[in-house]
């Protein structure tokens, strides 16, 4: 499997193992996993930042990737596969059919902003 297929793969896997966590076929260890890696892969904080060349991306191309594959193993692959072929369902086009999605994650980026701003402000005063 060639690394633009994996990447493929792992667009679709971030979404299944999401999908994987819902699911009550799927066993509470690999729920946990898939709570970390599916916390991770939206989180806006990195173990390592990006702006540090190279090892900024590390996490991107290693620790991710690492984390999807152990979840991935951990699911029945039943469910796994039934998941996989939800979440290809959910994209048209290469935009998600199921925008609303994204909601929780603008929100927590709103709340930042407005905390950030907040406390700027309290510093002036």
């Amino acid at each position: 499997m060639s690394l633009k297929d994996r990447a493929k793969q792992l667009k679709t896997d971030i979404p299944a193992v999401f999908l994987a966590l819902k699911r009550k076929e799927t066993p509470w260890y690999a729920k946990v996993v898939a709570g970390l890696t599916v916390g991770y892969a939206l989180s806006p904080i990195d173990l390592i930042p990006d702006f540090i060349p190279v090892l900024g991306y590390l996490d991107d191309l290693i620790i991710l990737p690492a984390l999807v594959a152990l979840t991935v193993r951990m699911i029945p692959a039943e469910v796994m596969a039934q998941c996989r072929a939800e979440a290809e369902d959910m994209w048209k086009d290469g935009k998600p059919k199921k925008w609303y999605y994204a909601v929780p994650i603008v929100l927590v980026w709103l709340l930042v902003v407005f905390l950030i701003v907040r406390a700027a402000v309290a510093a002036q005063a």
